[in-house]
């Protein structure tokens, strides 16, 4: 009966985007119970992945160590992105290389990516730009027609559109960043993964850097390239007016936002909401945005 109560509890509370702290307690709980009864790795790396998402990383280690230990495929994937970026304070480039070739070997094509960059890059490998390149272009013929969300084709558009760039195909480079926003901006409505946010952060960033901005045709994800500085901005949902302002502090631009303050855009971007639904998996429901000052 536990068991069942348990699976119960995560199905449902996995798919909301914000648990109170009662659902959060509940949650973990559920899962900490099943990997103790199961063994599940499935269990390990979800909440790992809960823990990875809320920025506890030193748990999110834990439960991606349990997991690959005990033979789960992903994992090793998890472990290199912790190593890669020092998520539990400590960068350790030559274990990152061992996880992610380790998951690479597996077929994830993300891990593949991050072994781009750190060819790229010359962390714990000689730098090699044509390897970076080759392992790409190579990624780019496996996931060009990708429909499911879940796979890295933003990454690998973003990736290579900066090939292109310094080829000087700039129109390619300019398609590209357009196609993975699409893609991405559909994913982070179901993820609500601080990781894609970044993406579209520096995918932003990177696409204005090429093309002018339009301020009479503009999303919710162009605010990244907007609220860099003062400004004020307004759109619609579902009929009501919405107010978002970029204001000058001693720290910085800080955001203000439907009576909230916010700490800079990241903070923002990720957590925002309107009546409990963060801003990032309504943006399609958001429209009518204007720059009034």
């Amino acid at each position: 009966m536990e068991h069942v109560k348990a699976v119960n509890a995560i199905n449902k509370l996995r798919m909301k985007p914000i648990l109170t702290e009662e659902e959060e307690f509940i949650y973990i709980e559920s899962l900490m119970y099943m990997i103790e009864e199961t063994k599940d790795t499935d269990y390990m790396v979800e909440l790992g992945g809960y823990y990875y998402e809320k920025k506890i990383f030193d748990k999110a280690l834990k439960y991606y160590e349990m997991a690959d230990t005990y033979g789960d495929t992903w994992a090793a994937e998890g472990l290199g992105y912790i190593w890669y970026y020092g998520r539990t304070g400590e960068t350790d480039y030559e274990k990152a290389f061992h996880y992610y070739s380790k998951a690479a070997d597996r077929g994830y094509l993300k891990s593949c990516i991050k072994l781009a960059d750190m060819y790229k890059n010359g962390y714990y490998v000689k730098k090699d730009y044509g390897m970076y390149c080759h392992i790409i272009e190579e990624a780019y013929k496996t996931v060009k027609d990708a429909e499911n969300l879940n796979e890295p084709y933003p990454e690998i558009c973003t990736r290579l559109a900066g090939i292109r760039k310094k080829q000087n195909r700039y129109e390619e480079a300019i398609s590209l960043y357009h196609d993975a926003k699409m893609f991405l901006q559909q994913r982070i409505c179901y993820t609500h993964f601080f990781g894609d946010l970044n993406i579209m952060k520096w995918l932003i960033e990177d696409l204005y850097s090429m093309i002018p901005f339009d301020p009479l045709g503009f999303d919710f994800y162009d605010l990244y390239y907007l609220l860099k500085k003062p400004v004020t901005v307004r759109f619609r949902y579902k009929g009501d007016v919405y107010t978002v302002e970029a204001v000058e502090t001693e720290e910085g631009i800080a955001i203000h936002f439907d009576n909230q303050w916010y700490r800079n855009v990241d903070d923002f971007m990720y957590k925002a909401y309107i009546k409990g639904d963060k801003l990032h998996g309504l943006y399609r429901q958001m429209y009518g945005f204007e720059a009034v000052r």
